[in-house]
């Protein structure tokens, strides 16, 4: 027999108003206790609104656009985890797009997600279409920015405390005796991530009173091959470099292979954390100290904060999260395994 919101309702010892609420996202008038059973509860009875009868009654289509920058790197197999988790319980589809890091590309599927009337759209975005992103929110069109931040733009956003990420790789090179750290980092213009980890980087360097030159922060085009090479470019002048810190869990893939090639051992020779965990990091040799970002729980949360923004009837201030990084010890940056601390 299907499962009904009466039959929510009344398990829950709750009104249909009120699952129906929790349902959109709009936990402001419940408890968190009473959010909590009533999620519970739909979950194991195995409830799904009807996603037609929804939409009709709220002219709605109850789907969700989501568009990232770049759907080969891992970290975002996890947030979309995290999105896709909370949309199936809030009754709603999403449709996953990919702008690969293109401005063009990233214009035309957001202008081919409001054609197909989705309800609202999460976007990782890249950095030329601010014009549109304006325009977007102007209409009061429900936006949500993910990971990346839009400078002096009022809009929902959920990112992580990439300064806090960065300072934490610092501290950890210092702690184990590396005093010359240096940093790579795709070429950062606009992208508020990377400018955030050199920024946290550089400035816990100083704080630390190690040496900030212009040759600690290395800059490199995204693009295959280009931090492998610049890797070996760089270390071919023998620096006085004793831990790189990489600002990108696919460009930590590259160092590695420009440190094989040169013959160059981690941790002996240079000490090494990348930025994301993944579930491939303790799987290397040696295993990957890295800066754990809150993958899910940022997914879960965008999620949630964008079906609570299309529910609301009410204008509101955006919403800004932040979340904070973790760093997980591995011996890749001169310490035995110890996994979380």
């Amino acid at each position: 027999m299907k499962v009904t919101i009466d039959d929510v309702a009344k398990m829950a010892g709750v009104s249909k108003t009120t699952v129906s609420r929790i349902l959109n996202g709009n936990y402001s008038q419940a408890t968190e206790e009473t959010k909590e059973k009533v999620l519970k509860i739909i979950r194991d009875m195995n409830y799904r609104p009807n996603p037609m009868a929804r939409g009709l009654k709220q002219m709605r289509t109850n789907i969700i656009g989501i568009v990232l920058s770049n759907l080969s790197n891992p970290f975002w197999s996890r947030v979309l985890e995290g999105v896709e988790d909370t949309c199936r319980l809030s009754g709603y589809s999403l449709m996953v797009c990919n702008s690969n890091e293109d401005s063009e590309r990233e214009a035309e599927l957001i202008d081919g997600l409001q054609m197909r009337q989705v309800d609202g759209i999460i976007v990782n975005p890249t950095v030329n279409n601010r014009e549109l992103f304006t325009e977007i929110v102007n209409k009061k069109y429900p936006l949500l920015v993910i990971n990346r931040r839009i400078s002096d733009l009022e809009v929902d956003d959920v990112v992580v405390d990439n300064i806090q990420g960065a300072r934490l790789a610092v501290e950890h090179f210092i702690q184990m005796g590396r005093r010359n750290p240096v940093s790579f980092v795709y070429q950062p213009e606009g992208i508020s991530t990377w400018q955030e980890r050199i920024f946290g980087f550089t400035e816990a360097m100083r704080e630390n009173g190690l040496e900030v030159t212009d040759q600690t922060v290395i800059q490199v085009v995204n693009a295959s091959g280009k931090v492998k090479a610049a890797v070996i470019d760089y270390f071919k002048q023998k620096p006085n470099v004793d831990a790189v810190f990489s600002t990108n869990n696919m460009m930590t893939l590259e160092i590695l292979e420009g440190f094989k090639e040169l013959g160059i051992q981690v941790p002996g020779q240079i000490a090494l954390i990348g930025y994301d965990e993944t579930v491939w990091a303790k799987h290397l040799n040696p295993p990957l100290t890295t800066i754990e970002q809150p993958a899910y729980e940022m997914g879960r949360i965008a999620a949630k904060n964008l079906i609570q923004r299309i529910g609301s009837k009410a204008v509101r201030k955006p919403k800004h999260v932040v979340l904070k990084p973790n760093l997980i010890i591995r011996s890749s940056s001169g310490k035995a395994s110890t996994d979380h601390q």
